[in-house]
């Protein structure tokens, strides 16, 4: 199979990215994009990519959900058994990217990520839909199953072990935060003359901003 995609390209006209346009936080301008982000109504503007490494240096990527932001990082949850707990365990240090097309910007975030406590966890699994915290016990993330169907069964099992009363947290699922240590504000740029703003944290916790080429 041969896929021609030469042609296909445009121009990048929404709007340009200067260095007075940003926070001296990286995290409070995070915030800003993100606000702009849910307001101009894209499908799951909380979606990311998170990229992590095995112990061969193989690195693997896969969308997830963003839950929470705050000056003290980005959270996400997850199986602790799925590949990327376990590559976090080997190698905490991890790549999110939020790929916002529509609004011509990207945000990248590179840093290390911390598993949560119990207590932020539990916090977060009563909040989520029943049919959510069933999910997360019917579900080994990652291992290998024949069919849907007998995912499907799995979920049943569950829902028929939890049907009265509260459903417990997994002792295998928790969450992690990812505590940043540079970031990029990416704005499409017409010409392919890209805006692009490199946050760095120094060694004293402030931040400095760099414009990197497009």
């Amino acid at each position: 199979m041969e896929l021609q995609l030469e042609d296909f390209r445009r121009e990048y006209t929404q709007g340009g990215l200067e260095r007075d346009d940003l926070d001296a936080d990286p995290l409070v301008q995070f915030g800003r994009w993100m606000e702009q982000t849910i307001k101009s109504g894209i499908p799951d503007p909380n979606a990311m990519t998170v990229a992590t490494v095995d112990e061969t240096g193989q690195p693997s990527q896969r969308i997830v959900l963003l839950k929470h932001v705050d000056e003290k990082g980005f959270v996400f949850y997850t199986n602790l058994n799925s590949r990327k707990a376990k590559e976090l365990k080997h190698n905490p240090r991890i790549s999110l990217h939020f790929p916002w097309y529509l609004l011509e910007r990207q945000v990248k975030v590179c840093g290390v990520a911390e598993q949560l406590s119990t207590a932020e966890v539990v916090k977060y699994f009563v909040s989520r839909p029943r049919e959510s915290q069933l999910g997360a016990w019917a579900s080994q993330q990652s291992r290998p199953i024949p069919s849907r169907a007998l995912l499907m069964q799995q979920f049943e099992a569950m829902k028929n072990k939890f049907a009265k009363g509260e459903i417990p947290l997994p002792d295998f699922w928790g969450g992690f935060r990812v505590k940043p240590h540079q970031m990029e504000f990416w704005q499409g740029g017409a010409h392919r003359l890209h805006d692009r703003f490199q946050y760095n944290r120094q060694t004293d916790g402030r931040w400095t901003i760099d414009r990197l080429e497009p």
